[in-house]
């Protein structure tokens, strides 16, 4: 079964998020929104997929340095262990612009606006991204 990693700290957002990918995706979902634990699960290889809300400006990362969810996926692609890990940034509501704005400059492979409407296609979305 894959895994898709939740990164939010909304915690209502991501029950209704895992809940969704866990009834209509058939897929396994860890949450956190601890930078050090996202690394950790991603380097460990716990994680088929991070689905990541961009909101959280400033997050504690590696004990001192501070860094937003963009930087978290600039360093999760810069990583060669990690590089290949499908990352899927979310935004509520993100302005004209701001979503390929995110996509340039984390890297990511794809963005979903929250709320999510359309539960099927958000699945759909998401195992698009899921490797084999």
């Amino acid at each position: 079964m894959k895994t898709v990693l939740i990164v939010e700290d909304d915690l209502v957002n991501a029950r209704v998020i895992s809940k969704i990918l866990t009834k209509r995706g058939s897929l396994a979902v860890k949450h956190t929104e601890n930078v050090e634990e996202v690394m950790q699960i991603a380097a460990n290889g716990e994680a088929d997929l991070i689905l990541m809300d961009v909101s959280v400006s400033r997050l504690v990362y590696d004990e001192s340095k501070s860094a937003d969810r963009i930087k978290i996926a600039q360093l999760l692609k810069a990583d060669p262990q990690t590089a290949s890990l499908p990352i899927i940034l979310m935004a509520a509501s993100p302005m004209v612009g701001e979503q390929e704005t995110f996509m340039e400059q984390s890297g990511a492979d794809g963005f979903i606006s929250k709320p999510v409407q359309d539960h099927q296609d958000f699945v759909n979305q998401i195992k698009a991204l899921l490797p084999d």
